[in-house]
């Protein structure tokens, strides 16, 4: 049999566990997981000593575009995702101007078409203006959820009261994705604190009460109206409790942030560049987190990726921006998390590539098997090495991640069988695409 791609001698990552295989490709699908030696390809790789994973899925990124390119773009962004060993990003809609309608998602699909080196899927942002659109925007081609800002927004992406989410909710039928602190706790606290004051007390703004009340109040809705909901960067012992008795309703992200940095430590250390929204809070919720990714509360692990300039992130708190880059970083800490034993690599590939399709109803992504699409991750999970800020492709060039050092690396990211990357080389041209979500 002849193939277009072959990879050989790697270790795979299957869902029913981790065998030797050698992988067949064509035209973009998995073709075969037991490849012959007489079997022929227009492209092999020796993948031995490496491991083979399926795609990485990064489900929650902000790229900005469109927007300021100087900050970051779908070029720059999935440049820095294919670098990383990711193979899919969704995007969220908070760019400007917002993704809120069919007009705004067709231009996305153009910039897409154009540049983007990696496969993408598209959030479309909730106003109250566009509610009774929602069920049809949630059908355009290549979106991958409706999302909702509770708290943390500006403008017309902002619904924070209950009235409002319950129509959301009411209009179609597919996962709904939540921001969901109380907006109405955030401003009653905000003056409490003045200009100036140290970093740490964005945790202390933005508490764990702020987070779990919006997650009841979410969850109640959903419970009501019948509709799947997905909390994103849960962050809080309460929420991740609460929600193991309402799995009915709600699926469930955690930041790698949330799972690797810990306040105050991190705010001494990094300022503004710790700073996002929800923070980065205490060792009881960094424990509570990690006990959620190994009981399985725990869907997916994200980054939300969410770049800002230095010369915004240096202003005073709270004046500095909440958001960190995160997508071409997240890979190698969550594999020294793996090489720490913190979570094995089965339950990161849970994470990272099976979860997501799950959750969001990718059709052909997220397992190795036969018949889905050619997405592979190579990892070497013996390879150390130190993330720095000159390694950054996003153009803000910094990580909060600069100095530490892993133990794993990706050194493949391979998009429907076209290698993306290699060994840390972008070696195509963008090919990236929309995916296809289950109605």
């Amino acid at each position: 049999m002849h193939y277009d791609l072959i990879i050989r001698h790697g270790t795979c990552v299957f869902p029913w566990g981790e065998a030797q295989a050698d992988l067949g490709v064509k035209e973009g699908r998995i073709a075969s997981l037991s490849v012959t030696a007489e079997d022929s390809a227009a492209q092999e790789i020796d993948a031995t000593g490496l491991h083979v994973l399926p795609g990485m899925i990064d489900a929650h990124v902000h790229l900005r575009d469109p927007g300021n390119a100087a900050i970051e773009s779908i070029a720059t962004g999935t440049r820095a995702a294919a670098l990383g060993g990711i193979t899919m990003v969704f995007d969220m809609p908070n760019t400007s101007p917002s993704i809120t309608s069919a007009e705004t998602i067709a231009d996305k699909r153009r910039t897409v078409a154009e540049n983007a080196l990696i496969d993408m899927g598209l959030y479309v942002g909730a106003t109250r203006a566009n509610t009774p659109q929602l069920a049809a925007l949630e059908q355009e081609e290549g979106v991958c959820a409706i999302k909702v800002f509770a708290g943390s927004s500006t403008g017309d992406l902002m619904i924070e009261d209950d009235e409002g989410i319950e129509a959301v909710l009411r209009s179609g039928h597919r996962r709904v994705a939540f921001h969901s602190e109380d907006e109405y706790r955030l401003q009653a606290r905000k003056p409490l604190f003045e200009t100036g004051m140290p970093h740490v007390n964005h945790m202390i703004w933005r508490d764990e009460e702020c987070a779990f009340l919006g997650t009841r109040r979410i969850t109640a809705l959903a419970r009501k109206t019948g509709r799947l909901v997905h909390i994103l960067h849960t962050s809080t012992a309460e929420e991740l409790d609460w929600l193991a008795a309402h799995r009915s309703h709600v699926s469930v992200e955690v930041l790698v942030n949330h799972l690797t940095q810990v306040g105050p430590e991190c705010y001494e250390t990094l300022g503004a560049y710790a700073v996002m929204n929800p923070p980065i809070r205490d060792q009881r919720h960094y424990d509570a987190c990690w006990a959620a990714v190994r009981d399985g509360r725990v869907d997916v692990v994200s980054s939300d990726h969410a770049p800002h300039p230095r010369e915004a992130k240096e202003k005073p708190w709270p004046l500095c921006p909440a958001g960190l880059t995160g997508v071409q970083t997240i890979l190698p800490v969550m594999l020294d998390h793996v090489n720490a034993g913190r979570l094995s690599l089965t339950r990161l590939v849970d994470l990272m590539a099976a979860g997501p399709a799950r959750i969001y109803g990718l059709q052909t992504k997220g397992r190795l098997a036969v018949g889905f699409d050619a997405d592979f991750t190579l990892v070497d999970l013996k390879a150390q090495r130190e993330i720095r800020n000159d390694w950054i492709a996003s153009p803000v060039g910094w990580t909060p991640f600069d100095g530490k050092r892993v133990t794993g690396w990706p050194v493949g990211t391979i998009v429907r069988g076209t290698i993306v990357m290699r060994d840390d080389e972008i070696v195509t041209k963008p090919i990236g695409r929309l995916a296809r979500f289950a109605p």
